[in-house]
């Protein structure tokens, strides 16, 4: 859905989270309000789940009642080190904070921390 909605082309590498960040970045320049953004921002929150999922070995899965309490969203990856993460909620985020909560950084932190 974010590669098609954003007509950018995209990978599924980490480096290409350059691009989505840079994407985000021009969307938040526009100020639109963020519940008018929120579908294109999760979009962009998947794809990057599954830049992890491609790269760092995460799965897909439902969170729990309290997971979904604590990230607001009923779904997110979890890494083979048994941590779950909340890549939809990212992308939010790096909309709502800029650069500070770059996905690029976020997957390549991720990844890190699978690989220990």
């Amino acid at each position: 859905m974010a590669r098609e909605g954003s007509r950018v082309r995209l990978d599924y590498s980490p480096a290409s989270l350059g691009l989505v960040d840079r994407v985000i970045e021009a969307i938040r320049g526009e100020q639109p309000p963020i519940e008018a953004v929120t579908p294109t921002l999760r979009g962009f929150g998947a794809y990057a789940g599954e830049v992890l999922v491609r790269t760092a070995g995460a799965t897909w899965v439902d969170f729990d009642e309290e997971q979904r309490d604590t990230f607001g969203q009923p779904f997110g990856i979890r890494t083979p080190d048994g941590r779950v993460w909340n890549p939809l909620g990212k992308a939010v985020k790096r909309y709502e904070n800029g650069p500070a909560d770059s996905l690029r950084l976020f997957c390549l932190s991720v990844v890190g921390r699978a690989e220990v």
